[in-house]
């Protein structure tokens, strides 16, 4: 479980920078924009292995908090159709990137909820709870701060028809076969 907090820390801390400390990032990143892009991803990529890790140990001796009804796994299904649409809106911007405004919180927070729902074990709610927190504090503090461009195709309309064909394409593709071979948990199955 240490493992897995330890990434946590790592993955979200270093997401968490332009939230808690935005002067220290953009002074850093002025000094050095490749030097911060390569210190961020790093510590992303660290943090990362080390949540996949840990909570693959996590997942081998469960803890279990709660268990969820059958039912909610439709509900969580139904939750995670926008997820791939809304992830990869920020770089082909259109009338979804505008009206969600924020679409890559929406899409953690809804994958963190749908997650809740179904999974009631310690290492689930320590994973995903951490996500929705995360994304909860990040879009609050995008009330004060301005968010940085993205670079992205330019907008339009046309680009909100690929995200909901490659949105949900992705969405079939993992639901289907790739959660399953990548995770060990079939979510149709």
């Amino acid at each position: 479980m240490s493992q897995l907090i330890l990434g946590l820390v790592l993955f979200l801390g270093i997401h968490s920078v332009s939230i808690f400390a935005e002067g220290f990032r953009d002074r850093v990143a002025a000094k050095s924009e490749i030097g911060w892009k390569a210190i961020y991803g790093l510590i992303s990529i660290v943090g990362l292995v080390l949540i996949i890790q840990g909570y693959a140990a996590a997942r081998m001796e469960p803890l279990i908090l709660y268990t969820p009804p059958v039912w909610l796994r439709h509900l969580a299904a139904l939750l995670l159709l926008p997820v791939f649409i809304l992830f990869f809106a920020p770089y082909l911007p259109g009338r979804i990137k505008t009206a969600t405004k924020h679409p890559q919180l929406i899409a953690a927070k809804l994958w963190a909820v749908a997650h809740l729902l179904v999974n009631g074990t310690l290492g689930d709610v320590i994973l995903f709870g951490s996500v929705l927190a995360w994304a909860v504090a990040d879009r609050i503090s995008l009330i004060r701060r301005t968010p940085r461009a993205i670079p992205a195709a330019p907008e339009s309309a046309v680009n909100d028809a690929i995200l909901v064909v490659a949105g949900l394409a992705a969405y079939a593709a993992f639901s289907f076969w790739l959660h399953a071979a990548w995770i060990g948990v079939a979510p149709f199955g």
